[in-house]
């Protein structure tokens, strides 16, 4: 099966989920400072500030599943991207603190949604042998959207807009998110969620419009695959039968952040300025870092196909943990500060070809049809929990002590390896209904 130009239209679409994913994450890190003058926040505050979207996005991977198998997965999104627009523009607009944390709170329900529901969408739509890569361009757009907003914040910092600056920061997503919504309206809806209702002649007609080579046979085992997720009874995820998946999706998602990624993107012009580095070094050093992120998860999605996915997981977990033990040891030493960046550098560089790229990849491949969009907020909901809660404590403990945080982090790497060399299946290659029969008990 090639890559036909609807099927690879719906993945670029899909992923732009992605890139506002990332964007609305990491374009906060600019706005730090600021805000904390602006509202008087204490460390708490602030991180209560930054915290707010991620609680947010608990509740939309929460309950991203349920209009995903209701409604559909492209017809859900729709919903995120009205999401995305309005904290876009309700964050610029802010009239207080309250107000803010409103309109951060509701961008996060988008990016937990998205979160769920781009890579599933993908994950179904795409053949078993492109799989890797097309769910991964969902982690290349997040990625891309964390590196359009380091840039987004220096090139708005050069403006002189003085106290208006952050809100023009946290407002450009808007033109994004519209294009996002538009877009949408061209894609079509997952030939397996069309199957598992029933709707076959128009799941038939999907898999024609996206290239698939024998249509006959791919419907069929979709059909079967609907049919013994009928048979099987409850459609609960929590059951004995799904116990490896469920597993394999808490675990991933929790050692994604507990590897520390996402608090230190957020802080990453906070962690700079302990260090020494001025305003305007500490975003251009933290672009540095999101061109970084850009360029290792392309090699990862190059590979991981090839390689598969549990091998990048084993290398990233020694890389990052080595880095983030170097980094630990310049705050305990208080010198060599000039190596800070090289070894945050280093520590993106390997997890974004690692966790960073395999995250939504393996999430959307475990879990059968039938519970695949629970079992996608399942994955996503434990992964946004951990980042709330990470990144909400980060800037007390890092007050207390430059160096815990990254003593921590460096810890839960080294556990990862082993979790993953033992309990970890390979997944590449394998067609989504083959992986059913693999996983389940």
């Amino acid at each position: 099966m090639t890559l036909s130009p609807v099927l690879l239209r719906s993945t670029i679409v899909a992923a732009l989920g992605g890139l506002l994913f990332g964007f609305d994450t990491a374009v906060i890190a600019g706005a730090t400072d600021a805000l904390s003058q602006t509202y008087a926040l204490s460390a708490g505050g602030l991180g209560i500030t930054v915290a707010s979207a991620l609680w947010g996005t608990i509740f939309g991977a929460m309950f991203a599943g349920f209009p995903g198998e209701r409604f559909g997965r492209r017809n859900s999104l729709r919903v995120t991207a009205v999401l995305y627009l309005a904290s876009a523009i309700g964050c610029a607009l802010a009239w207080n603190w309250s107000a803010l944390l409103i309109f951060r709170v509701v961008g996060g329900l988008a990016i937990g949604a998205s979160s769920v529901l781009g890579p599933m969408y993908i994950a179904e739509i795409a053949p078993a042998r492109w799989r890797g890569r097309l769910v991964g361009f969902f982690q290349f757009n997040v990625v891309g959207g964390i590196l359009v907003a380091y840039l987004s914040n220096y090139l708005v910092g050069l403006a002189g807009l003085g106290q208006s600056e952050w809100r023009w920061k946290l407002g450009v997503a808007a033109l994004p998110a519209l294009l996002f919504f538009v877009m949408l309206f061209s894609i079509p809806p997952s030939p397996r969620w069309l199957a598992s209702k029933g709707r076959n002649e128009e799941a038939r007609d999907v898999l024609v419009r996206i290239g698939e080579e024998d249509v006959t046979a791919a419907l069929k085992r979709m059909m079967d695959s609907a049919d013994r997720d009928r048979q099987g009874g409850s459609d609960a995820l929590f059951q004995a039968r799904y116990k490896l998946p469920v597993f394999l999706a808490i675990a991933i998602g929790m050692f994604n952040q507990l590897s520390g990624i996402n608090a230190i993107l957020y802080y990453l012009n906070d962690i700079f300025a302990r260090a020494g580095f001025d305003k305007v070094s500490g975003d251009l050093q933290a672009v540095a870092v999101g061109a970084t992120n850009l360029l290792f998860t392309v090699i990862g999605m190059s590979i991981i196909d090839h390689v598969g996915r549990k091998k990048l997981l084993l290398v990233g977990s020694i890389g990052t943990a080595l880095c983030l033990a170097g980094v630990a040891a310049v705050f305990i030493s208080g010198a060599h500060e000039n190596f800070l960046v090289w070894l945050l550098i280093g520590f993106i560089a390997f997890f974004a070809f690692s966790q960073g790229a395999v995250i939504w990849v393996y999430i959307s491949e475990v879990f059968p049809t039938r519970v695949r969009a629970k079992g996608q907020s399942l994955g996503s909901f434990t992964h946004w929990i951990m980042n709330a809660a990470i990144s909400g404590v980060f800037p007390v403990i890092a007050a207390y002590s430059k160096s815990l945080p990254f003593v921590f982090f460096a810890a839960m790497m080294a556990v990862q390896f082993f979790v993953v060399l033992f309990v970890f299946p390979e997944t590449k290659g394998v067609t989504l209904e083959k992986m059913q029969e693999r996983l389940a008990t």
